[in-house]
């Protein structure tokens, strides 16, 4: 699929740089690529470099979705069925933010419970994963996400 968006002048407006990021993390999830044709020059430049995945050290976490097993570096992981559920959520969707009521609506299946649960389930699941997994990011004033060099695997007939 294409898709022109005429853009005039030396600078791109605010709205503009909202679609683009829209549509870079759309194409993302399907593994596609986004590029930039330049109006004066009449060639075309990659946005971004490659989206392949990224070259990224440490152990990797491996979701086996089946058995709902994580393993770490292939070894069991013990997490409970909310850690578990946590981690997968984050996951299935990367780079993006998410506020602890929407996690707890979306993991936990309720709003009621006290926000701070999240930060106790994330702080718990930083523990059993261990400093050099990089898993769960805090935006501060938001929320979490995945951490952008996490290695997570999700294994979906395992």
């Amino acid at each position: 699929m294409t898709l022109a968006i005429p853009l005039t002048g030396d600078t791109v407006s605010p709205q503009a740089h909202k679609l683009l990021s829209a549509v870079r993390e759309l194409v993302e999830l399907s593994r596609g690529t986004v590029t930039v044709e330049a109006a004066a020059t009449g060639g075309v430049e990659p946005a971004e470099p490659s989206l392949t995945e990224p070259e990224a050290a440490g152990p990797e976490v491996r979701l086996l979705t089946g058995s709902r097993q994580a393993l770490l570096d292939g070894e069991a992981l013990p997490l409970t069925r909310l850690e578990f559920d946590l981690l997968l959520y984050l996951a299935e969707r990367p780079r993006r933010v998410f506020s602890r009521a929407q996690l707890l609506a979306a993991v936990w299946g309720y709003e009621r419970a006290g926000e701070r649960t999240v930060d106790v389930h994330v702080r718990r699941l930083r523990l059993k994963l261990g400093a050099s997994v990089p898993a769960i990011t805090t935006v501060y004033g938001v929320g979490y996400r995945l951490a952008d060099d996490a290695r997570v695997a999700i294994m979906p007939h395992h």
